[in-house]
């Protein structure tokens, strides 16, 4: 459940700090107050797309936070969202104080929030969107999930087979040129990672001349000659030195460091590299390079690419027997994604009329008592979402046959539509904040009044939020908030009020206006 709702900079809201709690609440506001960019900064912080242009003018950056309870295994626990915006376009994304990326809020927000708006309701008329909203009432995820599996198996071994039936002509070419590149890359023997130690190699080799004069003038510069001298004198003196014993130990101690160092750069001064080895190593680097040139890879890339020259040399040689053997794992493939899609398909038949006599039972309550409805599940040629077309076909009056709900319904018609299937997926999923931005379009009269009473009845069994322009779905909140907008001359500031009671009536009256202001103050009444 959304608890809190921080915003700061963000377009017209300069600061603001809205407190939730469970049941209906509500948002209204005159047109242009600020109800959108509210709506806004929740998908915002649930992952959504931002621009520096949500960033109030003057302002550094806008902030988003929003706090929920979730509740986890060991009972209520809290998760906090933010996202900032800055005003060079760039945004931060955080979860409980830890950085994340937009998609990990999208993520989270999914098991959190299940928010509406007036795009929603257009999309209903999507055929592939209403293919989805029957899967998700199906529940056929892991069942779709494993059809995916065998149609990707599927196709890979379609491609296969199709590059394996290229014409003769085409074949031998390939397999000749196959041949040569093989033969290429076989004669140089390459192995990985040998183009970094061969460079390091011929790096020393050089600059071997150098090397082997700085170690000698080390040597020299390390000459044991004087401490030996030094050790000698302090053991005729050390008894009469304070710590004199204790000098003349570092002293042989360093005297014994000396000669390993010198001898330690004697070893690394043998090793230098002659002119012999030197011209191999050049010899090599050359080769590596044109190699590099020829087939634009580098080399660790061209011993992979080598090894899948090989594979596909040898299903060209044995491409019949090869395609044989691909045409009988597809066929018996085929027929496992055949099966599996049959299923889906009897799947979303049974889902299809559970779901549209609960969506039209929603419907009749919304004010539409003489509503048919039904899913028209066609099987077609099989896809990566199985064999189906799903189109919702409707009819809203007596007397007239279904058509495609994209050609017929209003939209007041639409909205009520996505309000009830809403209702209906309410029951399936776990999702503990609903949103509806402007669920009113398009209605008014008898049809809002039920509309305010269908999502209050949402409303008891998890946290509803909704922008509203309509007294009569506005008096059925448990909550009512305010958004209003105010200028000190020079700026545009947006608030949210809490509204009292009183406060409540007066908005309502403002809402429905004129001589409807008295039904307005007792359907509050009724609700308070």
């Amino acid at each position: 459940m959304l608890k809190e709702l921080y915003i700061e900079n963000l377009a017209v809201i300069e600061q603001t700090s809205v407190t939730f709690g469970s049941g209906l609440t509500v948002f209204t506001g005159e047109t242009g107050a600020g109800k959108s960019i509210l709506i806004g900064g929740i998908k915002a912080i649930l992952g959504g797309r931002v621009s520096k242009d949500l960033v109030r003018s003057g302002a550094e950056k806008a902030v988003i936070t929003a706090l929920f309870d979730v509740h986890g295994e060991s009972g209520e626990e809290e998760l906090l969202l933010t996202r900032e915006i800055s005003s060079t376009g760039t945004s931060v994304a955080k979860i409980n104080g830890k950085p994340v990326t937009a998609a990990d809020l999208r993520k989270a927000a999914a098991e959190l929030i299940d928010i509406h708006g007036q795009h929603d309701s257009r999309t209903l008329t999507d055929n592939i969107h209403q293919r989805e909203l029957l899967d998700n009432f199906g529940r056929l995820t892991a069942d779709l999930e494993a059809y995916a599996v065998v149609f990707k198996s599927f196709s890979e071994l379609s491609r296969r087979i199709k590059k394996l039936q290229i014409d003769e002509n085409i074949k031998a070419e390939k397999t000749a040129l196959l041949k040569d590149k093989i033969e290429d890359v076989n004669s140089y023997k390459l192995t990985l990672g040998e183009e970094t130690e061969v460079s390091q190699k011929l790096t020393a080799a050089r600059n071997s001349k150098a090397i082997k004069q700085g170690l000698g003038i080390i040597r020299e510069c390390l000459s044991t000659d004087s401490v030996r001298e030094a050790r000698g004198i302090l053991k005729e003196i050390a008894e009469f030195l304070p710590d004199g014993d204790e000098i003349l130990k570092r002293v042989e101690s360093l005297a014994i460091e000396l000669d390993d160092v010198r001898g330690e750069i004697a070893a690394l001064d043998s090793d230098g590299s002659d002119s012999a080895q030197t011209a191999r190593l050049e010899e090599r680097m050359s080769d590596l390079l044109r190699l590099k040139r020829k087939y634009k890879l580098d080399i660790d890339e061209l011993i992979a690419e080598h090894e899948s020259w090989r594979d596909e040399l040898a299903e060209l040689e044995y491409s019949e027997d090869m395609t044989e053997k691909l045409l009988t794992e597809r066929k018996d493939t085929g027929d496992n994604l055949k099966r599996l899609a049959g299923e889906i398909t009897e799947k979303r038949k049974k889902a299809a009329s559970e779901l549209a006599v609960k969506i039209t039972e929603e419907l009749t309550e919304l004010d539409m008592p003489n509503v048919r409805l039904f899913f028209d599940v066609r099987q077609e040629k099989v896809t990566v979402s199985g064999m189906d077309s799903v189109e919702i076909m409707i009819s809203v009056n007596k007397g007239e046959e279904p058509k495609p709900l994209a050609k017929i319904a209003s939209g007041g018609e639409l909205s009520r539509i996505m309000l009830a299937i809403k209702a209906v997926l309410a029951e399936t999923d776990s999702v503990p904040t609903m949103i509806f931005d402007e669920i009113d379009t398009g209605i008014s009269g008898r049809a809002a009044q039920k509309v305010g009473a269908k999502l209050a009845g949402i409303a008891e069994k998890r946290q509803v939020l909704c922008v509203t322009h309509l007294a009569s779905i506005a008096a059925k909140a448990d909550k009512h908030l305010l958004i209003e907008k105010s200028d000190d001359g020079e700026r545009t500031f947006t608030r949210v009020k809490n509204l009292e009671p009183d406060e409540r009536k007066k908005e309502l009256a403002r809402i429905i206006s004129g001589d409807e202001e008295q039904l307005t103050v007792n359907i509050v009444a009724g609700k308070m």
